[in-house]
């Protein structure tokens, strides 16, 4: 009986695992870049690039200091041949003091 529960989980377990890749997190810039029909971007405050497949259209402000939190995706296609691809699970922009 264990062994029918065990497998259904593992099973779950492995197809989650292969649909997303690593979690990055940092603080950037919103960037609109001007190539490819214009589009926005994070440059990461360590010099990564991201392209972000689902970036709030609140945060098209080019220049915008943000805090930011990813998952990398390897499985969608993108046209702008910019940046690692996310799919962001956080984002505020830095208050100004």
């Amino acid at each position: 009986m264990r062994r029918l529960i065990f497998i259904p989980i593992l099973f779950f377990l492995i197809i989650l695992s292969c649909s997303k890749g690593n979690l990055v997190t940092g603080f950037g810039k919103i960037v609109y870049l001007d190539f490819e029909g214009g589009f926005y971007g994070i440059e990461a405050s360590n010099g990564e690039c991201y392209d972000p497949i689902n970036l709030p259209p609140n945060y098209y402000t080019d220049g915008l200091q943000i805090y930011f939190q990813g998952v990398v995706r390897d499985d969608p296609a993108s046209f702008h041949m910019w940046g690692t691809i996310i799919e962001l699970t956080e984002i505020n922009t830095l208050e100004k003091e």
